[in-house]
């Protein structure tokens, strides 16, 4: 079974009458779309790509990752 992670995405209507979607969990994770529909769509997109980039980056890089808890 695949496991999902879930996301907090802050949505707002800009002034041109798009609706920008905005993950703050993940630096530059950003979206737009016409409608909510879209912009939902276009963010599950953006996130899959962000955690794509984000993993690749870190197995390639020689710094060390490690896990902290708050």
């Amino acid at each position: 079974m695949e496991k999902k992670m879930t996301f907090n995405v802050v949505v707002e209507l800009d002034e041109t009458g798009y609706y920008v979607a905005e993950v703050p969990a993940l630096p530059g994770c950003l979206s737009q779309g016409k409608t909510l529909k879209e912009v939902k769509e276009n963010i599950k997109e953006a996130i899959g790509g962000w955690l794509e980039v984000m993993n690749a980056k870190a197995q390639r890089e020689t710094k060390e990752i490690i896990v902290v808890a708050v």
